[in-house]
């Protein structure tokens, strides 16, 4: 059988020269010396996928050279499956893979992509151009030891006859990508083996790892000795484990062996993945110190998606209120920042979140960070800056659903699943002469899990005719997950129920409200609700209804904003203090004993409250 491969034995050798001085050891802990501010940087995952290229990598060195140093940006990550030469966009490549490997079974950098590589060298010449600019230079792998590397009982180097056969298995593998076996930890040869990869990335310049796989399940035996081989290969390298959910039973662990650990799967460009952090973050708070990082995620922001995973190329769907509300939840929580979008493609407003001097104070300057205020439709967090005796307060505007009515509906569904035959209704509704429709998909009682539904050819039909409702804008859409899309799912995939694609549609997802004026001359719904593909193959959930209303669904039109009180003796504080919106970088007014703000749902404010020391009313007696 052909195995999909190119060995590179040469580069051994020049590497293994290059690698023969004596290593400095780190002592334990020192690592977290190395990241004692969130790191900053920019990764290809979000615009490329497994695709990137060296060019573009470069170009957004470039950029980040250019515009964002000085702000505290400092790190290029090139991203997942960098050493498969026929990889695509989409999904990976698992068919018929083309690997770069060494004789050691190590990946290398596929040189049609990266062509500096091809002197045998592997990322050294990139990393070269990295540093050469003031900035870092990271990687992403996948935990674990190549399949291509235990098949053929490829040596470990370092180690007097193990082959790569000795310290594998099978058990625990990735589920999404199968490249690698689990490394277990006590065989002999898997520390050695981790010591030779960490060799490897240290003669490049590596100086940043992220490593997938790592947190769920919690693989605490490859961590350590990830940790090891760290410590050992006489280079500085942050370590992020990735991705979520990281349980938050190995806290104190993966804080002494992690700079950084994700919390939560892929954050992409929707309100429910933002909201979503909104909620883990409240128990992860009391793990953030220097140099180990609870981790929010990537940020989904400015031109995503160009070879992406999620949907088509765009900016990034979140609205501009959306956008203040990420950027203020990592930055009042101290998570890595570690932009997503192409960094060349930056609009003003995106380059404007990532270079907000007062923000970004808040991110590297603050201390007791916790959450205050917890409540449906809204958050406060507070902390301390280490540079005065000033407050920094983020509010959340989260209402995002009012309850739903069902008694207002003039149309329900019966249930639709997963189960055959169940699969999909047809709809046919008269809304005499209403002024208004709702389409709402309910998760019919049992919780929103794998409720991707789709409604298929939506119309409006009367005596001017028929009239696709994907041809007019609707006046607010909101879902239980992704984002409610035209002709696609909320993944930005094909709709496809019962097995057959339709081209035209409106995917969303449990619980899902999407509201429309109607034309003049229109009198009847019609249109297909089913249940997507995406969540066939799973019997957890995956059962929804399908209502439309004439009126709000919940009785009453839902409210833009909602007004957040704060008493400052929450904060410990008491008397007069000036009130300074970060991101709107000016004072909004003085305020004694609390503050009272209005903030837009889905929005953030982002305050500083400086004490006022002005003297009123001062007698002096002598």
């Amino acid at each position: 059988m052909k195995k999909n491969l190119v060995l590179l034995a040469l580069c051994i050798i020049i590497l293994g020269a290059c690698t023969t001085s004596v290593k400095k050891k780190f002592d334990k802990g020192e690592f977290k010396q190395w990241a004692q501010t969130p790191p900053m940087g920019w990764n290809s995952w979000d615009c490329y996928g497994p695709t990137v290229e060296e060019h573009e990598v470069k170009a957004n060195t470039d950029y980040m050279a250019e515009h964002l140093k000085e702000f505290g940006w400092e790190y290029i990550v090139v991203d997942i499956r960098w050493f498969v030469e026929n990889d695509k966009a989409g999904g990976y490549n698992q068919t018929d893979p083309i690997y770069v490997i060494d004789e050691y079974g190590r990946y290398m950098p596929a040189i049609n992509r990266f062509p500096s590589a091809s002197n045998g060298e592997g990322f050294k010449d990139l990393a070269d151009y990295v540093h050469d600019k003031g900035l870092k230079f990271g990687i992403h792998i996948m935990r674990g030891i190549p399949k291509y590397a235990v098949d053929n009982k490829l040596p470990v180097k370092g180690t007097d006859g193990i082959t790569a056969d000795q310290i594998y298995s099978t058990e625990l593998q990735c589920t999404w990508l199968r490249d690698n076996y689990t490394i277990v930890a006590d065989k002999p040869g898997a520390q050695e083996y981790y010591n030779s990869i960490f060799e490897l990335y240290a003669s490049w310049g590596v100086d940043f790892i992220k490593i997938d796989d790592l947190s769920r399940p919690y693989h605490k035996g490859e961590i350590e000795l990830i940790r090891n081989a760290i410590d050992n290969c006489g280079r500085e390298i942050v370590l992020s484990t990735s991705p979520g959910e990281t349980p938050i039973t190995a806290a104190e662990h993966v804080s002494e062996h992690a700079n950084m650990w994700r919390m939560v799967d892929d954050v992409w460009d929707t309100w429910p993945h933002v909201k979503h952090l909104l909620d883990v973050t409240e128990k992860w708070y009391p793990y953030i110190a220097p140099g180990t990082w609870p981790d929010c995620d990537m940020l989904p922001l400015g031109r995503i998606s160009i070879r992406g995973e999620r949907g088509k190329e765009r900016m990034s769907r979140l609205t501009k209120d959306e956008q203040y509300t990420l950027m203020t939840l990592w930055t009042i929580f101290r998570s890595p920042l570690m932009f997503g979008g192409d960094l060349p493609s930056n609009d003003d407003f995106t380059l404007s979140l990532l270079t907000n001097k007062e923000a970004l104070h808040v991110l590297n300057k603050s201390t007791n960070n916790k959450l205050l205020v917890s409540e449906y439709n809204k958050r406060i967090w507070v902390a301390d800056d280490t540079e005065s005796d000033d407050k920094f307060v983020a509010f959340f505007g989260i209402t995002d659903q009012q309850p739903i009515d069902e008694s207002l509906a003039i149309y329900s569904s019966e249930t639709v699943s997963y189960e055959e035959g169940k699969q999909q209704t047809n709809l046919k509704v008269k809304l005499k002469g209403a002024k208004k429709l709702f389409l709402v998909v309910t998760d019919n009682g049992d919780g929103s899990n794998w409720d991707h539904a789709d409604w298929i050819e939506p119309k409006l039909i009367g005596p001017k005719g028929t009239l696709d409702l994907t041809e007019i804008p609707w006046v607010r859409a909101t879902t239980g997950y992704g984002t409610v899309t035209k002709n696609r799912t909320v993944m930005g995939r094909p709709l496809i129920v019962n097995d057959q694609e339709y081209p035209v549609g409106i995917g969303t997802h449990a619980n899902s409200v999407i509201e429309y004026d109607i034309p003049e001359g229109y009198d009847t719904f019609t249109a297909m609700g089913g249940l997507d593909k995406e969540c066939i193959s799973h019997t957890e959930g995956a059962t929804v209804k399908f209502q439309v209303y004439t009126q709000y669904p919940s009785g009453s039109e839902p409210v833009g904003s909602v007004n957040i009180d704060l008493d400052f003796e929450q904060l410990g504080l008491k008397g007069d203090y000036t009130a300074r919106d970060l991101w709107a970088k000016e004072d909004i007014g003085d305020f004694t004993d609390s503050l009272s703000l209005s903030v837009k749902n889905h929005g953030a404010r982002l305050i500083r409250l400086t004490k006022n020391n002005k003297y009123i009313n001062c007698k002096v007696v002598i």
